[in-house]
């Protein structure tokens, strides 16, 4: 799987709260589970286009950061709880494949 650091920042503060969460997220990183290929300055530009794009809903960094790693790696899925990335696009106007549980 692959993320970015304001992603793993998130998700992190969230769970703070569950019993070894965080160290859970740490240990799978260090495992190499979770990689990081992901460098947010060379994509900065991007990611300030995307925070622009969609300052009404509002998207977060760690949300533009998936969006924009959405444009770059093809052919890839975001895992997510946020019902947003059901109105963000990649590319301006195409879907973004997402793996997200159902409410029921």
């Amino acid at each position: 799987m692959i993320t970015c650091e304001p992603v793993i920042t998130e998700s992190c503060f969230l769970a703070q709260r569950i019993h070894n969460g965080q160290e859970t997220i740490l240990k799978l990183i260090q495992q190499g589970h979770i990689i990081l290929p992901f460098i947010l300055s060379e994509n900065i530009e991007a990611i300030e286009n995307l925070m622009q794009r969609y300052s009404s809903v509002p998207l977060s960094l760690a949300d533009a950061c998936l969006v924009r790693m959405s444009e770059v790696y093809e052919n890839s899925q975001i895992l997510t709880l946020d019902s947003d990335f059901t109105i963000y696009r990649k590319q301006r106007n195409q879907l973004i494949p997402v793996i997200m549980p159902n409410e029921n």
